[in-house]
């Protein structure tokens, strides 16, 4: 009976971290918000209420992953290494701008920013080529979730972004449950140690680096996993509405933590799932609850939904 209970409690001391990295990073990226904007850091969009934004993006997503596979099957998979290094690095460099401009911002040119941010987030990569712990990958994936999360929530309008989470909710499922090619994908990331996956160790000493099993044969053999792990999208993705919601909106704050708290409410009914050791989609459960939480929280403070303008 003892050992039953002790795995049940490292699972739940998990679920309570994982569940912890929504808050760090969508409270981040509500606290930086106005100092990154500060900084000069543009909108990806330059009409926010341009429909063909999503259209952009699903593309871009559908060919990013079409690639990787394909490369991974036919190719040499440190190919995609390069490549989502590459993009971790020139995410990184906006990221790191903030607090490079923040900190040299009274005495020297902007030229040092630049410099500064740039030494940084190839610091940052190199770092994670040579030590792709699961620390390092989880320190990394905060960095970049919050950039992405804050360049993405002010360039799009809440409208188009409740139509992509619901999109890519959609798309999710269908992945996960019927063409099962995100599973795929989650191996190749998880062989190649790369921070699209955040890792919460549910067992002392766990490393990372010396996981060798791959999720399809973990599965297949029914072997309990010594650590959870979650796609950083799954946190970007519900963030990017409680962005929005606080940027766009009238009461812009408690609905953006009434869309946080609904994200968290989602997480919990995923883990539910996840629990009982099969892979899940996670969109689903996280931007529904985020969507839910914003409907909620909007028309108790408002009345109405902001971006739709829907009254009661």
């Amino acid at each position: 009976m003892m050992p039953k209970k002790k795995k049940s409690m490292q699972d739940v001391y998990a679920v309570l971290l994982m569940g912890l990295f929504f808050i760090i990073v969508h409270g981040l990226a509500l606290l930086i918000l106005q100092p990154f904007e500060t900084a000069g850091i543009e909108p990806a969009f330059e009409n926010p209420n341009d429909p063909t934004n999503i259209i952009y993006i699903f593309a871009i997503m559908l060919v990013f992953t079409l690639v990787i596979l394909l490369i991974a099957k036919y190719w040499k998979k440190q190919v995609i290494q390069f490549i989502i290094l590459g993009a971790i690095g020139y995410t990184a460099f906006y990221a790191f701008f903030l607090p490079s401009f923040i900190l040299i911002l009274p005495a020297i040119s902007g030229l040092l920013t630049i410099l500064l941010s740039l030494l940084a987030a190839i610091a940052l990569v190199v770092t994670l080529y040579k030590y792709p712990e699961w620390y390092v990958i989880d320190s990394c994936g905060i960095i970049i979730g919050t950039s992405a999360i804050i360049i993405f929530g002010i360039s799009l309008s809440v409208l188009l972004v409740l139509l992509l989470l619901i999109g890519l909710s959609v798309y999710d499922a269908i992945s996960v449950y019927k063409t099962k090619h995100m599973i795929d994908l989650a191996d190749t990331v998880m062989d190649l140690k790369l921070p699209v996956l955040l890792v919460v160790p549910k067992i002392k000493h766990y490393s990372l680096i010396k996981e060798t099993k791959r999720l399809k044969e973990t599965l297949k053999d029914g072997q309990e996993r010594e650590a959870f792990f979650m796609g950083l999208g799954d946190i970007v993705m519900p963030g990017i509405l409680v962005v929005a919601v606080y940027y766009n909106g009238e009461m812009g704050l408690p609905i953006a933590i009434g869309t946080m708290i609904g994200t968290l409410v989602g997480f919990l009914f995923l883990m539910r799932f996840v629990l009982k050791g099969k892979p899940q989609a996670g969109l689903p459960f996280l931007c529904g609850g985020a969507i839910l939480g914003y409907i909620l929280f909007s028309l108790i403070y408002l009345g109405y939904l902001p971006g739709l303008y829907v009254g009661i």
